[in-house]
C-alpha cells in the first residue's frame, strides 16, 4: 500500500501542476485538512532536487496563509466553523482554561505548533479565537513554517539520491513512524492538553 502511494507521490511531484498541489494542500492543512504538505514535499524535491527551496518556499507562504484563514475562522467565525473544527480534534474545553495564558505565550505556541507534528490548524484557529496580536502571530507563523519545510528541502537537496535510496529501502518502517507521529499528534492533542 505504502509502495503504490510512494510512487504515486512520486509521479505527483513531477506533473506540471505539483506546485499548485502543493500550495493548495499546504493552504488548506493550516486551518482545516489534517494531512500535512510534507507528504507532497519530500517527493517533490527528491523528484528535482534544483527546486527545493522553490518548493519550500511556496509550501511556507502557502502554509502562512492558510494559518490567516484559521486565524480568521478563530477571530470571526469561531461559533459556526472554529469550534466545530476545535472539537473534532477533541479540544472543546481547551480554549476557556488556555486563555489567559496564551497571549503570553502565544509567539512561541504558534511556533511550538508550526515545527512539530501537532495539529498547527487548532492553533490557528485558537490564535484568532483568543485574540492573539496578528502580527506575533505571523510572524511566529513565517518563522515556524519557514523553518519545517526549508529544513525538509534542505536535507533532501543536500543528501539527495542516497535519501532517496534510503527512503525507498525503509518505506514501510518511514511510513510507519510517520503515521505514528501523525497520530500521537493528535492523540497528545486529545489526552495531553
Amino acid at each position: 500500500m505504502f509502495r503504490s502511494l510512494y510512487n504515486w507521490t512520486m509521479g505527483l511531484a513531477a506533473h506540471p501542476h505539483a506546485l499548485l498541489a502543493l500550495a493548495l494542500i499546504a493552504f488548506i492543512e493550516s486551518s482545516v485538512f489534517p494531512i500535512p504538505p510534507d507528504i507532497l514535499i519530500i517527493p517533490m524535491v527528491l523528484a528535482a532536487r534544483d527546486q527545493a527551496w522553490k518548493v519550500a518556499l511556496i509550501a511556507t507562504v502557502a502554509s502562512v496563509l492558510g494559518g490567516m484563514l484559521g486565524y480568521g475562522i478563530g477571530a470571526l467565525l469561531f461559533d459556526t466553523i472554529g469550534q466545530p473544527i476545535i472539537d473534532f480534534y477533541g479540544k472543546g474545553n481547551y480554549l476557556e482554561s488556555f486563555r489567559a495564558q496564551y497571549n503570553d505565550w502565544g509567539a512561541w505556541i504558534v511556533f511550538i505548533a508550526g515545527v512539530t507534528p501537532f495539529p498547527y490548524k487548532v492553533i490557528t484557529i485558537a490564535s484568532g479565537a483568543l485574540d492573539l496580536n496578528l502580527i506575533v502571530f505571523t510572524i511566529s507563523s513565517i518563522a515556524a513554517r519557514g523553518a519545517r519545510f526549508f529544513l525538509v528541502a534542505g536535507l533532501l537537496w543536500y543528501f539527495g539520491q542516497p535519501i532517496r535510496i534510503f527512503i525507498e529501502k525503509y518505506l514501510n518502517i518511514l511510513a510507519t513512524i510517520f503515521c505514528i507521529l501523525l497520530i500521537g499528534g493528535f492523540v497528545a492533542l486529545k489526552y495531553l492538553l
